[in-house]
């Protein structure tokens, strides 16, 4: 029981997360489920999909509330990504244990390095707007311009085969890409990776009924409320802190998880 209760209190910690970011609750998740509640790494992504699925329900609310979640694109964004989803969903249960969890923690230290990056650019540009309105003479930085059709179906495929395939929401990756693609603003993307992360997590889901995954249900439901009370009080969070210490301090984490699951795989 001492188990469950720290993995829950561990899972408050990643429902701030997902709530204050939009994303990285899955990939926090996963490592959670085999090394603290002694899960096999297949049981574990797919009980992830639980998680990071209830957990972005919750804390779908806030930015709802506050007009950052752009229904019509997140919706086209999702059904196109559950297609990958499912089918990567059912690739995955042919990967040995190992195999899953040493490239699980080569994309941990990939998605670090993608974050640290996002924390120093984000940092800049909050500096910028403290040093004052832009110069006269000078033009403001421009909105970001939506891609083609093509980078958006291949975003949208590209979150979803990482959801199916490792259990994770997709959202550290549907941010960047819902800005990149659809030249989101990033609150906006940050709210509607949610919508996404739900829809890719429910088709993955749905994907392995019938296989061998094992979910066990009262641990994961457990862990589940922690998350989903962190993802309540993340929302709110994330208008107060600053992004760019949150993403700093979120590239940290990813990276010493990465390298535990590299050196016990």
């Amino acid at each position: 029981m001492n188990t469950v209760v720290f993995a829950t209190v561990i899972g408050v910690g990643i429902g701030l997360v997902v709530g204050a970011l939009g994303a990285g609750g899955g990939i926090l998740s996963v490592p959670v489920l085999v090394f603290v509640l002694g899960m096999a790494p297949h049981d574990a992504t797919g009980a992830s999909l639980v998680v990071v699925g209830l957990t972005a329900i919750v804390a779908l609310r806030h930015p709802a509330q506050q007009g950052n979640v752009r229904w019509r694109e997140g919706l086209t964004f999702g059904a196109i990504a559950i297609v990958g989803a499912a089918l990567a969903s059912r690739l995955s249960l042919f990967v040995p244990d190992r195999a899953l969890m040493l490239s699980f923690g080569a994309l941990l230290l990939i998605v670090a390095i993608v974050m640290a990056r996002r924390a120093y650019t984000t940092r800049l540009e909050e500096n910028a707007k403290e040093r004052g309105p832009t110069l006269a003479g000078q033009p403001s930085e421009p909105e970001p311009q939506p891609s083609s059709r093509l980078a958006l179906v291949c975003a949208a495929s590209a979150t979803g085969l990482l959801t199916g395939f490792f259990g994770v929401g997709g959202g550290f990756l549907a941010v960047p890409m819902l800005v990149i693609a659809l030249g989101m603003p990033m609150r906006a993307a940050s709210g509607t990776s949610l919508l996404v992360m739900i829809m890719t997590s429910a088709a993955a889901l749905l994907a392995r009924i019938g296989t061998p995954t094992h979910i066990d249900w009262p641990s994961v439901l457990i862990f589940a409320a922690g998350t989903v009370l962190g993802g309540m009080a993340g929302g709110p969070l994330s208008a107060k802190a600053r992004p760019s210490s949150l993403t700093a301090l979120f590239a940290v984490l990813l990276a010493g998880v990465g390298v535990l699951t590299l050196a016990t795989a």
